[in-house]
């Protein structure tokens, strides 16, 4: 028997939190989906490791128990010891009680037994009985990446499945980690979720509902007040700056934000941070008018 790394088949560190579990695994199981490798036998066995690996790392019990056998295989390796000289026996065969294993989300799509020896033989699964009980539960997931625009205004995405185009709408506000469900688009008429990964955008940062971004006055919009364009989703807008502005100070823009997900009519807001752009080159007169306001005492 050979011992799985699914912490170096996920590409994460031992001390990785859920969270980065959860995007290494997103991150590989679009790039790995057979439906973006038709085909490719290799892309195709990639996407199992991928998919048991996150089986594990994904629930707290399994992880439990896999790092303790992680744990005791590393110490008999540092002593010498060899694969095949390793007591397996009292870590195979299941735990008592039983863990669910959810073989159905690759089984089904590959038609096949996905998961190794090694996978089955930590956590059990009690053979054909057990895999048919857990398929007639077992929903279809699929990740999907989608632009901030996107996930501001709505979109929808289309599949082919049991020779069906289906056109599933992904709701405005959605964020990362968000499920929609589409009914009846997986095989043999079952539920369909869609993982959605919305990317970074370089106007702003989310946060939530909220958004944040920034905004550059010159020094004598700061001073004596003006205005700014500002980024939106829905385009530029005018911020009035009044005299006196500081650097990074912070405007609120009211319900310029990202929709909230089950209230789409109402929305988070905007935040713009003002940078102030100090000039290297000024005029003579813009000099002398400077020194004038900063008086008789200011030392240059």
């Amino acid at each position: 028997m050979d011992y799985k790394d699914y912490y170096k088949v996920l590409g994460v560190e031992r001390s990785a939190s859920a969270d980065d579990v959860r995007k290494a695994y997103r991150k590989l199981a679009m790039q790995y989906h057979p439906d973006r490798n038709p085909g490719d036998k290799q892309s195709e066995e990639r996407f199992k490791e991928i998919n048991e690996a996150y089986q594990v790392l994904n629930d707290p019990q399994k992880r439990a128990r896999y790092d303790q056998l992680g744990g005791a295989y590393s110490n008999w390796q540092q002593r010498g010891g060899t694969p095949q000289d390793f007591d397996w026996s009292q870590w195979f065969g299941g735990q008592p009680g039983g863990t669910r294993v959810e073989y159905g989300d690759v089984n089904d799509l590959f038609g096949q037994d996905a998961f190794s020896d090694f996978f089955r033989s930590l956590f059990g699964g009690g053979g054909a009985r057990a895999a048919t009980r857990t398929r007639r539960a077992q929903t279809y997931q699929q990740p999907i990446s989608i632009s901030l625009d996107e996930a501001y205004r709505g979109t929808t995405r289309s599949f082919q499945s049991d020779a069906r185009q289906l056109t599933v709408r992904i709701p405005a506000g959605v964020k990362t980690g968000s499920k929609v469900r589409a009914a009846g688009a997986a095989p043999d008429g079952q539920d369909l979720y869609l993982i959605v990964e919305v990317t970074e955008d370089p106007r702003f940062e989310r946060q939530g509902d909220d958004l944040r971004t920034s905004a550059t006055i010159d020094l004598f919009t700061a001073v004596l007040g003006g205005e700014a364009q500002v980024p939106t989703v829905d385009g530029e807008v005018t911020l009035k700056i009044p005299a006196g502005t500081q650097p990074e100070q912070v405007f609120r823009l009211a319900g310029r934000g990202m929709p909230r997900l089950k209230s789409a009519q109402s929305r988070g807001d905007l935040f713009v941070r003002v940078k102030v752009h100090i000039p290297k080159d000024l005029t003579p007169a813009q000099t002398d008018l400077l020194r004038k306001a900063a008086g008789p005492d200011h030392k240059s």
